[in-house]
C-alpha cells in the first residue's frame, strides 16, 4: 500500500504531503480520519484530500467505494460531534472556543448560522455541498435540537454528494489531480450557481402552488 501510494502521489510537500503521508501509513481509514478533521477544523480543505483519494484509486492503491464509504461515515461522524456540541453548550459557547484555533475564523460560523436561519433543515443537505458552511452547519442545527434523525439523513445525502464529486474528479483527472485545488474557486462558483438555482425553482414552485390554492 504504502509504495502504491508513494509511486503514483510522487513526491509532495506541504499540506498535500502531509496528506499523503497519512494515506501512506493508513490507506483508505486515513482518508476517512483526514475527512473527519477536515469537518471539525476546516482548514484541512476536502478540496485536496478527497481528489487524491480518488486519484489514488485510480492507481489501484485504493479501493475506491471503500474510500468512498469511509469518507463519508468520516464526514458524519464529524458532523454529529460539532451537532452534539451545539445542542450541548450553545451555540455562541462552541463559536468562541472554536474560533481561538489557527486559521479558524468567526465569521464562517457566523456565515452557516445565518445559512441555517434561512433554509432551515434544508440548510443541513445544501450546507454540505458550499465551502465555508459545509464543516460547520451542524452547530446551529444542534443548537436548535434539530431532530437527530432528519439531521442525520440530510448530512449522509450531502456528504455522500460531495465525496463522489471530488472523487470522481480525482479519479478522471488522474495525475492533475491537483488541478481541483488550483481551480476550487470556480468549482466553487459552479457550486453555487447550481444550488441558487435550485433554490430558486423551489422557491417559484411554492409561489406557483400558492397562487393555485387562491384560485
Amino acid at each position: 500500500m504504502e509504495a502504491g501510494i508513494a509511486g503514483g502521489a510522487q513526491e509532495q510537500s506541504g499540506l498535500t504531503g502531509l496528506i499523503t503521508d497519512v494515506m501512506s501509513a493508513l490507506g483508505e481509514i486515513g482518508v476517512g480520519f483526514l475527512v473527519l478533521l477536515e469537518t471539525v477544523f476546516p482548514p484541512i480543505p476536502s478540496e485536496v484530500v478527497l481528489p487524491l483519494a480518488g486519484f489514488l484509486s485510480q492507481q489501484g492503491a485504493m479501493n475506491a467505494m471503500l474510500v468512498l464509504a469511509l469518507a463519508t461515515l468520516g464526514s458524519y461522524a464529524g458532523a454529529v460531534l460539532l451537532y452534539l456540541l451545539g445542542a450541548k453548550l450553545g451555540e455562541e459557547r462552541v463559536v468562541r472556543g472554536l474560533s481561538k484555533l489557527p486559521l479558524v475564523d468567526r465569521e464562517d460560523f457566523e456565515r452557516a448560522a445565518r445559512w441555517f436561519e434561512r433554509h432551515g433543515r434544508s440548510a443541513v443537505f445544501f450546507g454540505r455541498l458550499i465551502p465555508g458552511v459545509r464543516s460547520l452547519i451542524s452547530l446551529p442545527a444542534g443548537a436548535e435540537h434539530m431532530p437527530m434523525g432528519t439531521f442525520s439523513l440530510f448530512t449522509i445525502a450531502g456528504s455522500l454528494v460531495w465525496n463522489v464529486l471530488l472523487i470522481a474528479l480525482g479519479y478522471f483527472l488522474g495525475t492533475q489531480y491537483h488541478l481541483v485545488d488550483q481551480y476550487s474557486q470556480y468549482f466553487d462558483i459552479v457550486i453555487y450557481a447550481v444550488l441558487a438555482a435550485l433554490v430558486g425553482w423551489l422557491v417559484l414552485r411554492r409561489v406557483r402552488r400558492r397562487r393555485a390554492g387562491r384560485r
